[in-house]
């Protein structure tokens, strides 16, 4: 059911639409009682807006003639919370019965921003690409966002300075690919140029974003997003991990996504299903063992540790420890 404010901004529609509305026509359009839309209209002129009484047989209500609500003002700041907002909520499925709503919703906001700011702003919503479904993001500063947005669009080089995990500071040229949101935060995947491997970057990280003269040549191969999670799984920590599982991709992955395990998929023979159980190898890098344990035992599917043999000793500690458990009275 709607809430009162959503009511009372749907009256001011109404109401713009032009004419008299009368109260049984009001009332009947929002669901609500005629006692209840005379204290909506009193809530809208209490904000001001001019929201004549008509007496008389067809009285009702309407606006002062020549009434217009003022134009929209929004910051950049502001235009990109919202147009993002939408975005994510298309890309999560939070939308209305009506899969409309969004982009109707996009396209008025666009139409009453400045040119150069609709324009930036639609660059970096074709540019974004998300792994999963989004939450609360660290956001960046908006002017790294819409700077690093036109970079991969355009194929420019840009100048970063950008602070690493351990404090360091340092100023890069990266050639970006792309803008992936991913597990509650922002990243940039590209190429250092410096050094001439792919790298990722957070962009609330980035201090300052400036393009370069020139341009680069767009990669081939996986997207952005596939970038980001391949390097996430492959970085480099103190634990590696290979293990053999048997079982489909989709059960295996349920428990052990892209972003945290590479998965080595064997292609199977023409007459042999894809989604057939057979062993696949597993390997990732950790910083800790001691969650892969529950994991391993919640896919409840026969698995064999290669290495390390640490991470062997803590599975047969879980299994002990499960049996003592179940063996109580």
């Amino acid at each position: 059911m709607p809430r009162p404010t959503a009511r009372v901004l749907t009256l001011l529609e109404l109401l713009q639409s032009g004419g008299t509305r009368t109260v049984a026509e009001l009332a009947d359009r929002l669901g609500v009682e005629g006692r209840t839309v005379r204290r909506y209209v009193d809530q809208l002129i209490d904000l001001d807006v001019p929201v004549e009484s008509v007496r008389g047989r067809y009285g009702g209500y309407r606006l002062a003639p020549g009434y217009r609500l003022p134009p929209l003002m929004l910051s950049e700041d502001e235009a990109l919370a919202v147009l993002l907002g939408l975005a994510a909520g298309r890309r999560a499925g939070l939308t209305t019965t009506e899969h409309t709503a969004g982009e109707t919703a996009s396209a008025k906001i666009r139409r009453v921003l400045p040119r150069h700011v609709a324009r930036r702003l639609d660059t970096l919503l074709e540019t974004l690409a998300f792994t999963d479904r989004p939450g609360e993001f660290d956001a960046p500063d908006a002017e790294v966002l819409l700077t690093v947005a036109d970079a991969v669009r355009h194929r420019r080089p840009l100048s970063i300075r950008y602070t690493d995990r351990d404090g360091r500071r340092s100023e890069r040229t990266l050639h970006a690919y792309g803008i992936v949101a991913h597990a509650g935060r922002w990243y940039v995947t590209g190429a250092d140029a410096r050094i001439g491997e792919d790298r990722t970057f957070r962009l609330d990280r980035i201090a300052d974003a400036r393009p370069l003269p020139g341009s680069f040549e767009a990669p081939t191969g996986p997207g952005p997003a596939q970038r980001l999670l391949s390097g996430f799984a492959t970085a480099e920590y103190r634990h590696e991990v290979t293990l053999r599982i048997h079982g489909t991709v989709e059960q295996i992955r349920a428990r052990l996504p892209a972003g945290v395990a590479s998965l080595e998929e064997y292609a199977p023979a023409a007459v042999e299903d894809r989604a057939a159980e057979r062993w696949l190898r597993v390997e990732l890098r950790v910083e800790r063992l001691d969650w892969l344990p529950p994991v391993l035992a919640s896919l409840d599917r026969p698995f064999v540790v290669e290495r390390p043999d640490e991470l062997r000793d803590l599975v047969i500690a879980l299994a002990d420890r499960l049996a003592s458990h179940a063996r109580r009275a």
